[in-house]
């Protein structure tokens, strides 16, 4: 492991002290400044989201894409940001749109003219944006990392190298007090590296082992989990799911705090936490497993609660409500396991295939399927119960953002609003 720590101790407690605040101001924001929203865990306390819409029900507005993509939109103020890839990843762009009418208000992009691999359903710009609501920070894979401020006037570029895996990249940037952090990779070079979010500076780096994509499909190895940074206690912690380990840093200093084994070769699910446990998940039918925080080292044998050794592929991440885990599989399957246990409360079909992560609102679960289908059910460990399917016709593969009220929806033609009337049934 390389790393290059922060010398001096007082900007670390400074970090420190910015970090809790940061996840403060965001938790009470109506904002959704990232991938995931304001904790990187896909729950929001909206109360007041549509239940029900379709291509002309409900629709405050959609705007025309200029091509596929898998990336979810964030927002803040007056704004929804979107990576957009066109002429197969040789032009890499941010949008910029105005949530009030749908109107696009600028656009900055960047050419890449070298040959970059993905798989043909992962379009490049895979990876979602990130904002603080003064810059915007995206990262364009093997093209670099970019910083723009909210009128799109380019703040600095970062060249990373290249990322080479066979399916491509897709983990988004996160901002938390004066960092940025970014899982880059998979391919040969992987690494976790931390940025001055101001200057693009480095500040830390761990390298990783890299992914392998050569031979058969069952030995590549590869994380696109976008790292997630949570408190436990008094200490914050940066969560990133590698290859068969689930690895805890500093988020300071890139120090390892602990590490805890059980993860198969290929990971897409970021972590999910609460103040006492984590739960990590593998894809390509690979294992899950939960661990008690804390510790120091590699905990596998003391802190372990469980471990599903062979699941269904599993893309899109969950949430963790009320003591259990929910989340839509691949195949569209939707289940709810005990946090505590690993235990299997239900499994009902939910859905058509599924790439997409589920957001948590006011007890329900939003999700969307390959199909367009939008799904909202109930978080409910009791039983599964199906409250509504909204079908937009479109094919997704990216996330719901959240905010006001309002749903704001990434097909592979348009970027749809969604807003019930004042009068809709579920309002």
């Amino acid at each position: 492991m390389n790393r290059e720590e922060i010398s001096c101790p007082a900007l670390a407690a400074l970090l420190a002290a910015s970090f809790a605040s940061f996840l403060l101001s965001t938790a009470r924001a109506d904002n959704w400044p990232a991938w995931r929203g304001p904790t990187g865990q896909g729950i929001c306390s909206e109360t007041n989201l549509p239940l029900t819409w379709s291509p002309t029900e409900n629709v405050k507005w959609k705007a025309a894409l200029p091509g596929p993509g898998n990336s979810t939109p964030i927002v803040w103020g007056r704004q929804v940001f979107l990576t957009q890839a066109a002429e197969g990843g040789k032009r890499r762009m941010l949008l910029s749109f105005d949530r009030g009418e749908g109107k696009l208000l600028w656009q900055r992009e960047v050419e890449y003219g070298e040959k970059e691999p993905t798989h043909e359903d992962n379009p490049f710009c895979s990876a979602s944006p990130v904002t603080d609501g003064e810059r915007v920070i995206v990262s364009h894979g093997s093209a670099g990392l970019f910083s723009y401020d909210l009128a799109g006037k380019e703040l600095w570029r970062r060249e990373l190298g290249k990322f080479h895996h066979i399916w491509g990249n897709a983990s988004s940037p996160v901002i938390a007090g004066d960092l940025c952090f970014v899982n880059c990779g998979p391919g040969e070079r992987t690494f976790l590296l931390a940025l001055e979010k101001k200057t693009g500076k480095p500040v830390w780096q761990v390298d990783v082992p890299g992914g392998i994509e050569g031979g058969s499909a069952s030995t590549w190895t590869g994380s696109w989990s976008t790292p997630v940074l949570t408190r436990a206690g008094a200490r914050e912690e940066l969560l990133v799911s590698f290859p068969h380990r689930l690895r805890s840093f500093d988020p300071a200093s890139g120090r390892e705090l602990w590490n805890c084994e059980g993860l198969g070769n290929l990971v897409y699910t970021s972590p999910l936490a609460v103040e006492d446990t984590v739960v990590a998940m593998s894809g390509f039918t690979g294992p899950a497993f939960a661990a008690r925080r804390g510790g120091s080292g590699d905990v596998t044998g003391s802190h372990r609660l469980w471990r599903q050794e062979r699941a269904e592929q599993r893309i899109g991440s969950g949430v963790i409500s009320a003591g259990h885990v929910f989340l839509v599989t691949d195949p569209g399957i939707a289940e709810c396991i005990e946090l505590l246990t690993g235990k299997m409360v239900w499994r009902e079909r939910v859905s058509g295939q599924c790439w997409s992560s589920v957001v948590l609102s006011e007890g329900k679960l939003y999700v969307p399927d390959h199909r367009g289908d939008c799904h909202v059910f109930h978080a409910s460990p009791e039983k599964f119960e199906r409250l509504a399917q909204n079908k937009l016709g479109e094919l997704i593969r990216a996330s719901f953002a959240v905010s006001d009220g309002e749903i704001f929806i990434r097909t592979y033609q348009h970027l749809w609003c969604i807003r019930a009337s004042p009068e809709a049934p579920g309002r």
